[in-house]
Formats: C-alpha cells, structure tokens, sequence
C-alpha cells in the first residue's frame, strides 16, 4: 500500500463505525442500511482483490472525479442493488432532508458536522446527476458549467465584461444600475429582473409560443407587450419550500414589480386589519384558516421590510424553546419528576428558572438523559 492511498475495502466498514453515521438511522431504516453497506463492501471487496485502491486526492478536482466515479459504480450492474433501483423521484425527499441536516448544522455553528453534512447534499446533487446521464439528459459537467454561467450571468457587477452584460440580456439602463449597485439589496433587486429574462429565454428555448408574430422577443427590449412570457415572475419559488420562505421570496419577487407598501407603518396597518378579519371568522373554520394565514404573510412582509429573515427568525425561536425546554426537563428530573407529570404553576415556575438560567449563559448540564 502506498503513501496517499488506503486500502478501499475498510471504507464502509469505518463509515459504519462512526456516530454520525449511525445517527442518521432515525431517518432510513436500519435493514435498508445494513444492506447498502453490505453491497458497498461487496463492491469495494471485490475492486481490493484485484488490488485496486482509493487514491485520496490531493486537490478539489481529483476528490470530485473519485467522489463522482464511486457513485457511478454504485450504480453500475456491479454496484449496489438498491441504489441502482432508485429513480429521481424515489429519492427526492433526500435532497430536503440532508439541505435542513446541513441548515441545522450551521444554526448550531458545528462546522464538524457541517463538513459531513454537505457531503450528505452533494451525494444527492451527484446520484441525481449520474441517473440524469444514464438516460442521456444531462451529466453533472452540464450542471456544474450551467451553474458557473449562472453566477458569472447575475454578477454582472462583479466580472462586468461585455460577455456577462450580453449572456443577461440588458439594457443599457439595466447595465447603468447594476454597475452603480452596492448594496445587498439593490444586488438582490437587479438579481430577480436577471431571472425574469433567464425565465424568457428558457422559455423561448422550450418553445413557447407568441402572439401572431409568431417570434418572442428575449433581448430586453423597453417594449413589454412584445413579450408574451409562458413563466410567470413567481413560477420561480419552488411550492416545496417551507411555507415562511416562500412567503418570502413571493414577496421580494412582487416588491421587484414595484408591488410595494411605502414604508413599514403601512405594512403594520395591514398586519392589524388582517388580524381583525381573522378574529371575525367562527373559531376553527376554513375561513379562520384562510384569514390566519393572511396574518402570517402580513408579518412576514413587515420582516421584509425591517431586514429581517422570517424564517431564520422563526427557526432561532424554536431552537431557543428547544434550549429552554430542555432546561426544564433538567430541573424537573433533578426534582424527581418527569416534566409531564409537573402541575401548570410547575411548568410555569420551571419555564422562568430555565429563562433566567438562560441569561445567565450556557448551561453546563442540560444533556442529562433520562
């Protein structure tokens, strides 16, 4: 064996030992796992013995092509039988689950488990990308070269040569503002009109069709009726996404078409008024649903505008209770009770100790198991 390579066989066998790995049993079953680290050294055991060995690369594009060509023999008829057997869709629940694994990650500011966790997103963006080339659809070169054009496409401001101004389609006065753009916000305005032309390009590349002149107009031009768009300006927010961040997004994408309120004192006057028509609708009714959620989307625009991020605030909040709560069931079982048996002033008196004791700074214990 040589310097910079260990023998591939030990692989699954050392993933299978660590914590993190079997953590994650919580999410996928453990007979699913055990056969997939069973096929894994199957497949690795069988490459040992015939002397092949993993060689650790020593830069970002040798670690990505063997990162890339593990994934393809799992895939292969040699590989695995349950990954060969997934489909994108079988798989799709995946993507979201390891991006909020990795979300938490950072919210806890581990970045041991960060480093593990984006690894858990990119074999999602890999495996997604080698079915695509099994049906000849797209590789995963397609999608990293489409996503470099992207970021060189919406940065305008920043690479600022002709190429970048003419792959994005604007106009003079577009390109007049995106080189005078310096703030977060004016870059994240510019940005969503850079999408609604990519939008109109690729709708034009799929076909869409047009009013009698039977051509679409993609270069920007000042004339708005000329261009029938297929795609709507909030057809770009994935419906998947967590209801607050599309409540979010929906709301800048508006904000760019000039649908705005003048200043946060108006948005507020739209959050009371919605809370007012909530509270006239029968407690529990659709119509109550329905008006409850208008206050939700209200608030969310009243974050908008004070710069705030609803959903990172939301989720900051949770964890803040999961700490508090978490106190609580310290104090509690230190009591010799459990939590669920403490009285309502209990669980009162046991809240305001865990606030103070919050205040006060970490707390060294609170991962007593019970």
């Amino acid at each position: 064996m040589t310097k910079g390579t260990v023998p591939f066989v030990i692989i699954p066998f050392v993933i299978y030992a660590t914590p993190s790995f079997t953590a994650a049993l919580s999410l996928i079953s453990r007979e699913i796992l055990a056969i997939r680290i069973i096929c894994w050294g199957l497949i690795v055991a069988r490459g040992a013995m015939k002397g092949m060995t993993m060689t650790i690369g020593t830069n970002t594009g040798e670690a990505f092509e063997a990162f890339t060509a593990t994934i393809a023999q799992l895939r292969s008829p040699e590989g695995c039988p349950w990954d060969r057997e997934q489909t994108h869709a079988s798989i799709a629940r995946n993507m979201v689950e390891e991006a909020y694994e990795a979300v938490d990650a950072i919210d806890r500011d581990d970045l041991t488990d960060l480093r593990e966790e984006l690894g858990d997103v990119l074999l999602q963006v890999v495996l997604q990308s080698q079915m695509a080339s099994e049906k000849g659809a797209f590789t995963i070169a397609d999608v990293l070269g489409d996503i470099n054009d992207k970021m060189v496409r919406r940065h305008p401001h920043v690479f600022g040569d002709e190429a970048a101004f003419a792959a994005a389609h604007l106009s003079d006065e577009q390109i007049q503002r995106i080189q005078a753009a310096k703030t977060p916000g004016k870059v994240l305005d510019l940005w969503d009109q850079i999408k609604l032309e990519e939008k109109r390009q690729k709708a034009a590349r799929k076909g869409g069709s047009t009013g009698a002149g039977g051509g679409r107009d993609t270069g920007g031009g000042t004339d708005a009726g000329a261009d029938t768009v297929s795609e709507g300006l909030l057809d770009g927010v994935p419906r998947a996404l967590p209801a607050l961040m599309q409540a979010q997004d929906i709301s800048r994408k508006a904000v760019s078409a000039g649908f705005e309120w003048p200043d946060v004192a108006s948005v507020w006057d739209q959050v009371f008024s919605e809370i007012e028509e909530y509270r006239a609708e029968d407690k529990g009714s659709a119509a109550a649903a329905e008006e409850f959620g208008d206050v939700l989307f209200s608030l969310v625009n009243v974050a908008r505008k004070e710069g705030i991020d609803a959903e990172s605030a939301l989720r900051a909040t949770c964890r803040k209770f999961r700490e508090r709560w978490a106190i609580m069931e310290d104090s509690a079982h230190r009591g010799g009770k459990h939590i669920s048996a403490c009285s309502v002033e209990e669980l009162e008196a046991l809240w305001q100790d865990a606030k103070k004791k919050e205040m006060q700074g970490p707390v060294a214990v609170i991962a007593t198991q019970h």
